[in-house]
Parts: C-alpha cells; structure tokens; sequence
C-alpha cells in the first residue's frame, strides 16, 4: 500500500499542471500595458497578447480530449506540458510584439493538451469514489486560486522583477510537473483504433473560437456591433456543422450517447453556468476596485482574497462530505450560495463600503467551489474510461464558453450602463440568476446519493 505522501503525488502533478493554465488567464492581465510599452505594440497587437491564448485554448480543448482517449491521456498530458513549458520561455524572451501572439498562441495550444487529460488522469489514479471525489475537489480548487490570484501575482512580479518573470514563473512549474508525472502517474490505455475524426474536429474550433472571439469583441464593441453578430452566427454554423458530422461519423469525437445523459448534459451545462457567475464576478470586480475605488494591481489582487481564500476550503470540505451527502445536496447548496452572495452585492447599493462586499465575495468563492467538486464527479462519472479524455473536455469547454460570456457580458454593462454603479449591480444581478439556474439543474440533473451517474453502454461506434 503507497503511503499517503506518495499516493498524493498523482494529484499534485495534475493540480500544478492546471494551475499554470488558469494561472496564464487572468496573471497576463495586470502585465498587458507594461508590455504594450515596452514592445511598443499596437492596441491591436495588446489584444491578441491576451486573446489569442483564450481563443486556442478554447477551440482546441476537444481536440486534446480526442487525442488523449487514441494516445494514452498521460503522453498527451505530459506533451501538452513540455509544450506549455517551452512556449512560456519563448514568450519572456520575446524581442517584439509579433513574436509573443504566436508563442501565445502555442502557449494556449499545450493548455489544451493539459486540461482534458488532467481529469482524465485523476479519474485513472483514484478509483474509489470517496478519494476522487476530495481529488476532483483540489483540482477544482485551482482554478478559483489561480483566477483570484492572478491580478495578485502579476501586480507583484510586474512592481518588483519585470513582467518576463509573469512567465519565466512557469518554468519550475512546468518541470516539477513533467517529473512528477513520468514518475507518479501509471501509463494511460492507447485506443489506437479509434480514428480522429478531423472534419469534426475543425468544425468544433471554429465555433469555439468563433464564439469566443464574438464574445470577447462584445465587451468592447457592443452586442449589436456586425462582426459580433457575424461571428456568432458563424459559431451557430460551425456548430449545427459539428452536430451534423458527429451523427453521420462513423467513430465520433463526441458520440451523441454521451450527451443523451441527463448527467453529462446537465453537468456540463451547469459548469458553464457557474463559470459564468465566477468569472463575471472576478472581472467586474476588478474593474470596480481599479478604476472605480482607485487601488493598485497589487491592492486589487489583495481586495479579491476573500474570494480567493474560500476557494481551497470549500473544495476539501466537499470533497469530504460529498462521501455522506451524495453529490447532488452539494452542488445545489453552493450555487444557491453564491447566488445569495452576488445577489447581496448587487443589493448593497450604488457605492457600497469595501467591507459589506467581503462577504459576497467569500459566498461566491466558497459556493463555486463546494459545486464545482459534484459537478466534476457528475460529468466524469457518466461517461466511459474510453472516453474520460471526452467528457473532460466537454466539461472544460463549456466553462470556458461560460468564462468568457461571464466577462464580456460584464464589460458590455459597465460600458453601456448610465453610471458605473448601475452596471456593476445589474451584471451581478445576472450572475445570480446564473447560479440559481444552475442550482434547478443540478436539483433535476445531479443523480442523489446511492444513484451513481453509470456510463451508459454505447455501442462500438459509440452511439
């Protein structure tokens, strides 16, 4: 029997894996007008300095759940690191604007190789429930820290070592995590059999990255703007396209028996829902604590904390009870309280004390994250291990399809709203509708303790 320090190992491999990936998110944001000085890059050069990561990250994270399921989920993990790893020094040694999109955008490309497997290989190294269960809790749990912690982290490398170091971080990290991995982690089955479907694969990038973009353009356009209503008319296309492609494939990438579970379905679309809240929440905040209230980058990331500080507890907390309670009691106990806790901010009024905003903030941490443990084991335990690289990929997706409409809705109502304070309280207004919808489904979705989510059986050409 592996002692518990050495049982962990899995564990702590795939959580400094991913916290690198959400890291990048948000740490880029505080950095982005140092760099844009520095590398004398255009408004336009600035922008894809920060989207263009989303955007492939995005658009390819079904890709690397689809080779991950035909390579084996640790070689694909493990690659996507090494990737990640590289492109990191490449964009801190960056020479001008042009040269760090496109390590960026590599950079993005090996997140989308991390992600998938990283489930998948948690679901792989802890079989029993109650053990992968408080597992998917701490993965979860990086994304809340990484997200809040962010604008932190980068206020603090960017005031005190330069803004290279927002990358250079990512170097030890990524060779502690590649070394823990080969060691640790088992060898992932190979389905070799199973062909990549690439038609579908190009049809799911497009529409992500088409939506995303769309979604980004709209907090700075404007919803009615042409190209943000071309590209979301293009997403629909590519989707409708994706749809069509994987009924008619023969080995699909997302075989539609997957999304015929109530689990998987309700799942994943809960995971967008709360993403949506959180990540509203974090962005909107950040822009009312920055421009509104006047604090530095180094005193937004310590105004965010409260939610940050939540995050972790909540996580180990319901990765433990969720073994007593089933799953379902707490995936809807924690969006109905972050939804409580956006709709107090939203109620607290048009200029509000710092201090009566601390608690709807650690009610929206600590609510995310005490769901995003039963949803993670919802959606993971509906699918097939041959497909886990699938589902997690899924599941991601649609919560970064949630992050970014979170945000770019968020912009849009501080931009269009008669006064900051308006905008602020109605775009929290709506992140709460947000959790309290995800709260139903998760009540109509989320089986109850004793009634395991079960694959269920697909046919040979996954149907």
């Amino acid at each position: 029997m592996p002692s518990e320090r050495r049982s962990w190992a899995p564990l702590l491999a795939v959580c400094a894996g991913y916290f690198m990936v959400i890291l990048d998110v948000t740490v880029i944001n505080v950095a982005v007008p140092v760099i844009g000085r520095e590398l004398s890059a255009s408004l336009t050069g600035i922008q894809w300095i920060t989207d263009g990561y989303t955007l492939v990250f995005a658009g390819f994270l079904l890709t690397g759940g689809a080779l991950g399921d035909r390579l084996g989920n640790r070689r694909v993990f493990c690659t996507g690191v090494a990737v990640f790893t590289v492109s990191s020094a490449a964009c801190a040694l960056a020479p001008n604007a042009p040269f760090l999109v496109v390590a960026r955008l590599v950079e993005g490309l090996g997140a989308a190789l991390i992600v998938p497997g990283s489930l998948a290989l948690l679901q792989q190294a802890y079989p029993e429930k109650a053990v992968r269960s408080r597992a998917f809790g701490l993965w979860g749990s990086m994304a809340g820290i990484a997200a809040s912690a962010g604008p932190l982290l980068g206020g603090l490398l960017v005031s005190t070592v330069g803004w290279r170091w927002v990358f250079l971080i990512n170097l030890p990290v990524g060779a502690a995590c590649l070394a823990l991995t080969l060691r640790h982690v088992g060898r992932s089955p190979r389905r070799a059999d199973r062909p990549l479907d690439w038609p579908a694969q190009c049809a799911v990038v497009a529409a992500v990255a088409l939506l995303t973009a769309a979604l980004n353009e709209a907090g700075r356009r404007g919803w009615s703007d042409p190209a943000v209503l071309a590209g979301l008319g293009l997403a629909v296309l590519a989707a409708a396209a994706f749809a069509l492609r994987e009924r008619l494939a023969r080995s699909p990438v997302l075989p539609l028996g997957l999304l015929r579970s109530r689990a998987m379905s309700g799942g994943a679309v809960i995971g967008l829902l709360f993403n949506f809240g959180f990540y509203g929440m974090v962005f909107t905040a950040s822009l009312e604590f920055q421009h509104q209230r006047g604090f530095s980058a180094l005193g937004t990331g310590l105004a965010l904390f409260p939610a940050v500080a939540m995050t972790m507890f909540a996580s180990v907390l319901s990765g433990r009870l969720s073994r007593r309670t089933g799953d379902r009691p707490l995936v809807v106990s924690g969006m109905l309280l972050a939804g409580l806790g956006l709709a107090g901010w939203a109620a607290a009024g048009a200029d509000p004390a710092y201090a009566l905003l601390v608690l709807p903030m650690m009610a929206a941490g600590f609510g995310t994250s005490f769901a995003l443990t039963g949803s993670t084991a919802t959606v993971m335990g509906a699918a097939p291990e041959a497909y886990s690289g699938a589902a997690s990929a899924l599941f991601n997706t649609t919560r970064q399809v949630g992050s970014a409409t979170g945000v770019a809705l968020g912009g849009s109502l501080l931009a269009s709203a008669g006064d900051y304070g308006t905008g602020i309280r109605t775009s929290m207004f709506i992140g709460a509708l947000a959790y309290l919808a995800a709260a139903f489904l998760a009540w109509r979705c989320v089986p109850a303790k004793g009634a395991a989510p079960g694959p269920e059986p697909l046919s040979p050409d996954g149907r």
